[in-house]
C-alpha cells in the first residue's frame, strides 16, 4: 500500500452487489447483478485496491463467491483484498489461486489465532490483513460477518497478532457500517497509540472525502468505503479529485 489508500468495498451475496446497514443482513438491498462493471468504474477512475467481500462465504465458515473474485481479478489490474469464510490454508490458497493479491481474515483469527499467527509466517505479512471488528460499546472482538459476538477484547486481540509480526489491520465499528455518521476517529486514534507501527484500514462510516483526508492526517494508512459511494455521496468525480490531489 501507498502513504494513504482509499479502497472501496464491493461486498457479495449469491453473486450480487449488495448493501447492508450496520451489517444486518435483514437490511440487505441489491446494488447490482454486474460487480465486474462497479470493479472496472473504480479502476477508470484510479483506484489501485479493491476490498471484495463474499458475505456468503462469511456465514457459512467457507468462501462461496470464487467466481466473482476470479472475474475482477481477471478483467481488472486492481489489487483484490479478499475476505469472508477464509478459514484453513486450502480456503487462503484457493483466493490466491483465483486472483487475489491478499486477504482479510476475522474469523478465523478470533477462532483459531495459532493457524492466523502461522499464516503470517507461511504466507508472508504483506499478504495477510487481520480484520478487528467490533462494537465500542464493548469492545469485544464479532466475527462469521458480525453474527457472532466473542469475549475477546479489541486491544488484546490486536495486541496478540502485533507482538507476532502483524503488519496490516482493518478496524470496522459495527455501530457505524452502512449508516454513514463519520468513522470512529477516537477508536483509530487510540489503536494508533497502541501500535505505532501498524498499517490501519479504517473501515465504517465514511460520508465524503473530508472524512479521507481527516483519517490520512491522523496517520490511518487506508480507508475502506462502500455506502457513501452507492449513495451517491462520494461521486467518481469526487475520486478522482482525491486521486489526483494525493498521489
Amino acid at each position: 500500500m501507498t502513504d494513504f489508500d482509499i479502497i472501496p468495498s464491493i461486498w457479495i451475496i449469491n453473486g450480487k452487489c449488495v448493501r447492508l446497514k450496520r451489517g444486518d443482513f435483514a437490511t440487505e438491498e441489491v446494488i447490482s447483478n454486474n460487480p465486474l462493471e462497479i470493479a472496472q468504474a473504480f479502476e477508470d477512475h484510479g483506484i489501485k485496491w479493491l476490498h471484495l467481500v463474499d458475505l456468503d462465504g462469511a456465514r457459512r465458515g467457507e468462501p462461496k463467491n470464487y467466481h466473482i473474485l476470479e472475474a475482477i481479478a481477471g478483467y481488472t489490474n486492481l489489487i483484490v483484498d479478499f475476505t469472508g469464510g477464509i478459514s484453513t490454508d486450502g480456503d487462503l490458497l484457493k483466493c490466491f489461486e483465483y486472483g487475489a493479491k491478499t486477504i482479510t481474515a476475522a474469523s478465523v483469527a478470533a477462532s483459531y489465532p495459532e493457524r492466523f499467527a502461522q499464516w503470517l509466517v507461511t504466507y508472508g505479512r504483506e499478504k495477510i490483513i487481520l480484520a478487528a471488528d467490533t462494537n465500542p460499546e464493548h469492545m469485544k472482538i464479532k466475527t462469521r460477518g458480525w453474527l457472532k459476538k466473542t469475549e475477546i477484547d479489541l486491544f488484546d486481540h490486536i495486541e496478540n497478532f502485533y507482538d507476532r509480526g502483524l503488519k496490516y489491520l482493518k478496524v470496522s465499528d459495527v455501530t457505524r457500517d452502512g449508516v454513514m455518521e463519520g468513522p470512529n476517529f477516537e477508536l483509530y486514534k487510540r489503536i494508533l497509540e497502541k501500535f505505532p507501527k501498524v498499517h490501519l484500514a479504517a473501515s465504517g462510516g465514511v460520508r465524503n472525502i473530508d472524512d479521507f483526508k481527516k483519517l490520512k492526517d491522523m496517520g490511518v494508512t487506508a480507508a475502506v468505503f462502500g455506502r457513501a459511494y452507492y449513495e451517491g455521496l462520494i461521486t467518481l468525480k469526487d475520486l478522482d479529485k482525491f486521486m489526483s490531489e494525493n498521489t
